[in-house]
């Protein structure tokens, strides 16, 4: 699978041999490789992980001196953007973690750093390692059994994301209302909002983002439309969690007050559903009639492409 769908130059049958007849003895039990796969439905491999478990000094991120090394994920080209590799790896690191590996690295490519952010790892794709400390042991006995992590400890290992409140405003004919960037030229027209401050509920961020953008405060009480989600990409190494909230209808006198900041927005624009698709992204246009919709139905809307860092 590694030398087929990983490598850029496949390893010679030769090479394929050898790495087989080293790696066999090392699966048994008694080894030091951990793998998982899912068959594909001819037999064949869908998508695997390899890890290698190795020795290093104990210390107290690695209180049994057990270190991993993901040392191959592959996906067949015809099983890829299913889940597989997110469900082998993870299935890998816990079945790790039992036999108390708590430091894991891997090398990866630029495509595939997110999911490796997204399940704990850090670092840059040349080297992404994570500590997982679950059931660490107590530094004055190694065999005394598990002790309680710290938070600040299990804080270091879980998800870390950037969270923003978004208002979505329209006229009294229901035609949406978007501000224009002067900050993203490939994002150009957006919703009224940002990103939360510390301390802050998602309708405080957009009832305050709403005032500093427009000098509009949207009137209670809050009402959602729609949750978004996005993968870490190259424009950003945390993956995004958003509200977008429903700011109501203005009247032509409210819009016509609407105070920009100019650090921010140089233009309000209001235009009809469909005029707004030639001005912006497929993307950007898609969350744009997903949220318009949520309002008409009454139905809140929920998607998980908000991945703007990697279009």
């Amino acid at each position: 699978m590694r030398s087929e769908h990983v490598l850029s130059e496949p390893l010679s049958e030769d090479w394929i041999r050898r790495c087989t007849g080293e790696l066999a003895p090392r699966l048994t039990p008694t080894g030091d490789a951990r793998a998982f796969v899912i068959d594909a439905p001819d037999g064949s491999l869908a998508a695997c992980a390899l890890g290698l478990i190795h020795p290093v000094l104990s210390g107290p991120a690695y209180p049994r001196g057990l270190a991993a090394r993901v040392q191959v994920v592959a996906t067949h080209p015809g099983f890829r953007r299913r889940g597989f590799a997110r469900a082998v790896v993870s299935a890998l690191l816990d079945r790790l973690r039992t036999e108390r590996v708590t430091l894991f690295e891997l090398h990866a490519s630029e495509l595939s750093a997110p999911l490796y952010r997204e399940l704990g790892f850090a670092g840059s794709p040349a080297l992404m390692r994570m500590t997982r400390l679950e059931a660490p042991v107590a530094a004055s006995d190694p065999e005394s059994g598990p002790v309680s992590t710290s938070p600040e400890q299990y804080a270091e290992t879980v998800l870390k994301a950037t969270a923003f409140a978004c208002v979505y405003f329209t006229d009294e004919e229901g035609r949406p209302l978007q501000l224009h960037s002067v900050h993203s030229p490939t994002h150009p027209w957006q919703f009224v909002g940002g990103t939360m401050d510390p301390g802050e509920r998602p309708w405080q961020t957009a009832v305050r983002e709403c005032r500093e953008e427009t000098g509009l405060t949207p009137a209670g009480p809050p009402r959602l439309l729609a949750t978004v989600y996005g993968l870490p990409g190259a424009g950003w190494p945390y993956s995004t969690i958003g509200c977008v909230f429903d700011g109501g209808r203005l009247t032509a006198e409210q819009i016509r007050r609407i105070s920009l900041d100019p650090e921010e927005h140089d233009e309000v624009r209001v235009l009809a559903l469909a005029e707004w698709e030639a001005l912006m992204p497929p993307r950007d246009f898609a969350h744009l009639r997903a949220v318009d919709e949520a309002r008409r139905t009454g139905r809140a809307g929920y998607f998980e492409t908000w991945d703007r860092g990697t279009e």
